[in-house]
């Protein structure tokens, strides 16, 4: 077997051409039955297997020609793997330079802290105690006297708890008790009762558990709206007359306003 410059095998192709005019064959014959393109044909017979593809395809197109023209061409075929030039090999050119990766790297790191501190903020702020001062206790009010300070004897001296007031849990006295010598409407309570006193401005006179026993008197105009929780157990006299509750009570509670005239209105919250 002959080879000219550049490597290429001669005498496979020869055998093939004239394997295929014996046989009375085309170009076009060949390439219809092994469905092989018309060019690969010519370059297999040309002996130019570098441009037939790798290898491996040159080897199984000239098996395929061969068995065709009954031509044996087995001793050419381990000269394809010297024969045909391997492919180009595809070599990566993408690099990126050492200091655009940390800066890539940072900035994703830093989407994620404020995309992390967007989302966890609002969530802490709403379910973190709320800051402040604690709530205060109930205060009693200024004119009811403790009953554990009034419980020590005169020649005893009274302990650190006794002095203390108890806190009633009901009681939120808003200002002092009115004790007018003039009082246009009185208050008493012959049981323990709830009681709302508002003034004509809107002002709480005073918001308070009072016990039985005790009185409330006000002066005309201090007056614009009273809420009593237990009806039955006060007794409301205007201008020294006794005022019939039932026109204000529902239920056990009764509330009516004041005018400044001195006439009662019944009210529904």
């Amino acid at each position: 077997m002959e080879t000219v410059s550049g490597g290429m095998p001669q005498g496979c192709g020869d055998a093939l051409r004239s394997a295929r005019e014996r046989a009375g064959l085309s170009i076009q014959d060949v390439s219809q039955r092994l469905k092989m393109p018309v060019k690969v044909v010519q370059a297999l017979e040309a002996g130019q297997w570098d441009q037939s593809g790798g290898a491996v395809f040159v080897r199984g197109q000239l098996r395929s020609y061969g068995r065709l023209l009954k031509v044996d061409v087995e001793p050419f075929l381990h000269q394809a793997e010297t024969a045909v030039a391997p492919p180009a090999e595809l070599v990566s050119h993408g690099h990126t330079p050492q200091l655009q990766y940390f800066f890539e790297s940072f900035k994703r790191r830093a989407i994620y802290v404020v995309l992390t501190v967007v989302i966890v903020t609002p969530i802490w702020m709403a379910l973190r105690p709320a800051s402040g001062p604690a709530p205060e206790a109930a205060t009693a009010s200024l004119d009811v006297v403790p009953e554990a300070a009034t419980a020590v004897g005169d020649d005893a001296a009274p302990s650190k708890s006794a002095a203390r007031p108890q806190a009633a849990p009901f009681v939120a006295s808003m200002a002092p008790m009115p004790r007018t010598a003039s009082s246009w409407l009185s208050l008493t309570f012959k049981g323990d009762s709830w009681v709302e006193i508002t003034a004509p401005d809107g002002r709480k006179v005073e918001q308070a558990l009072v016990r039985a026993g005790e009185e409330r008197r006000y002066a005309q105009g201090e007056v614009g709206r009273i809420k009593l929780g237990d009806a039955t157990a006060v007794e409301v006299q205007q201008a020294g007359s006794t005022v019939d509750l039932a026109p204000f009570q529902r239920a056990n509670v009764a509330r009516f306003t004041v005018s400044s005239e001195g006439s009662l209105a019944p009210v529904g919250d």
